[in-house]
């Protein structure tokens, strides 16, 4: 499955929450911030893809 597009929302402690922006929905995703990429911060662009998540520039 994927490429699906995410957007973090925001960081709490060990986990971002996410929202996809390549369909509407108002779901959030929590995801442990060991599986994301170690610089991101609130408002970066990720695309997932092969259980990878990686930084859209």
């Amino acid at each position: 499955m994927g490429p699906f597009t995410y957007q973090v929302l925001r960081i709490e402690g060990d986990y971002a929450v996410l929202k996809r922006t390549d369909e509407e929905s108002q779901d959030e995703k929590l995801v442990a911030r060991a599986l994301l990429p170690p610089e991101i911060m609130e408002g970066s662009r990720l695309l997932y893809e092969c259980l990878e998540y990686d930084i859209l520039p």
